[in-house]
């Protein structure tokens, strides 16, 4: 009998970690810089078109970021069969995947663009309401494609194949630059050498949706083509619906799908209650919240690093590995973010040049940077504990962890102090921090409980 495989260093397993996390941070960001290309070129386009993109994509984040969540229930499977050495049951769990994401795609599709169209029908009138119709029934279509390339790169990063997810976010990023100026503002200004291209007519916040959804396929089609030059090993897995790994995909899915959606909703919720404080405390929430997405996506990246692994591990059976494994992650987020905390505390002035904040925002923006120095180590182990519970299979958990901490925790500490004592939008932010920690706290508490008795990978519950 051969003796267990010796459980690496947490140096060898920090390098590990790290070589499958930059590239999908590095993706994710992509993603964010796509983002803010859109709305630097719908701001060129005018007021009423910047604010209808705005509305839309708040919107379609919590329409999407559902749909996400939905197919992530695919994520620990696969991670878990390929730790088990089955690649081919890795294999089918991706084409199941892609049925959740081609249908739940589709409903959600076909159900935010109903719900704008009868807004009108609802009573409800807006200057903007005629260009956010207009953005969703052009970008709608993009979900289903949205949802199968996330699908798709989890089974990459999972095979760790990260870099197809770099030069698919490389690629996205410049037709996206392209087709922006071009569809927005039409071709008529181009020199002659373009040809056809002159034609285009400017089609405003329809040119930047119509820009998103061809960069979708384009990324949804370079993740296909990387996949189906894959191998497998093992029998060829059914390509057919299966019900029963449906059904699971989608158990694991929905907690995930809430937990989004309660995440975004808490994060809107600030941002109403900002704007009661004022624009100005609107404008420095907006400018504080711009910089931690630049910090939140980079450990989304150790997320969705740590998911795979401990994944790998708990397919393996190897208890000591996954403790190893999530153990690492979790530091690896808090130094991470520890760092980005630091650069918030000791250089907020000099951020707040950085991103051009107005002189009657700084004012606002400098302490807001304080406070958000202050949870930058609970808001990265919070979403890296999202990801290692995931790799173990546990999802519900998680969900209900986000909804007490920032609806119980979060949301009543920062009404108590922003209005309650007259902190303003510091004492908003402390509630936000405060939540954060909460939660943190929880998922830490529940990785540790988990991995104190024998693992049950997801395979062996069914």
């Amino acid at each position: 009998m051969s003796p267990p495989p010796a459980v690496p260093t947490r140096r060898e397993e920090f390098r590990e970690l790290w070589k499958l996390a930059l590239p999908i941070a590095i993706a994710q960001l992509g993603r964010s810089l796509m983002g803010f290309v859109d709305t630097a070129v719908l701001a060129r386009a005018g007021t009423t078109s910047l604010s209808a993109g705005a509305l839309s994509v708040a919107l379609l984040i919590l329409t999407t970021g559902f749909g996400a969540g939905l197919v992530l229930g695919a994520d620990p499977l696969v991670s878990q069969s390929l730790g088990a050495g089955n690649p081919s049951r890795a294999r089918a769990y991706l084409w199941q995947g892609n049925y959740v994401a081609v249908v739940a795609g589709t409903l959600l599709s076909l159900a935010i663009t109903g719900s704008v169209l009868l807004l009108p029908r609802l009573g409800v009138d807006f200057v903007e309401l005629p260009e956010v119709q207009d953005y969703i029934l052009w970008q709608a279509p993009s979900l289903p494609l949205m949802l199968l390339f996330i699908n798709t790169h989890t089974y990459l990063q999972a095979l760790g194949r990260p870099h197809v997810l770099v030069v698919s976010t490389v690629l996205a990023n410049l037709l996206n630059l392209m087709a922006d100026i071009l569809f927005v503002f039409g071709g008529a200004g181009l020199p002659a050498f373009f040809g056809p291209l002159r034609a285009v007519p400017a089609m405003g916040v329809k040119g930047a949706a119509l820009a998103t959804t061809l960069c979708c396929a384009l990324q949804c089609a370079i993740v296909l083509w990387a996949v189906r030059r894959i191998p497998v090993s093992g029998e060829k897995p059914s390509r057919l619906p299966d019900r029963r790994i449906l059904l699971q995909i989608l158990g694991l899915g929905l907690p995930i799908g809430l937990h989004i959606i309660a995440d975004e909703s808490f994060l809107a919720i600030v941002s109403v209650l900002a704007r009661q404080l004022g624009p100005e405390s609107l404008g420095a929430h907006q400018l504080a919240v711009s910089f931690s997405i630049i910090t939140f996506a980079v450990t989304m990246g150790i997320s969705n690093a740590g998911s795979v692994r401990v994944g790998l591990a708990v397919g393996a059976g190897d208890l000591p590995l996954t403790k190893l494994r999530g153990g690492v992650a979790f530091v690896s987020g808090a130094l991470f973010m520890g760092c980005s905390g630091l650069v918030f505390m000791f250089f907020p002035h000099a951020l707040a040049r950085l991103i051009g904040a107005p002189a009657e925002v700084v004012p606002l923006l400098v302490p807001l940077l304080m406070v958000m120095a202050a949870f930058q180590l609970s808001d990265g182990v919070m979403a890296v504990g999202g990801g290692v519970l995931r790799g173990l299979g546990e999802t519900r958990f998680t969900f209900v962890a986000n909804l007490a901490g920032h609806y119980l925790v979060g949301l009543p500490v920062g009404l108590f102090l922003g209005f309650g004592l007259n902190h303003g939008l510091q004492g908003l932010w402390w509630g936000v921090c405060a939540g954060l920690t909460a939660i943190a706290a929880c998922l830490v508490w529940r990785f540790t409980r988990l991995t104190a008795a024998p693992l049950q990978p997801l395979q062996a519950q069914v």
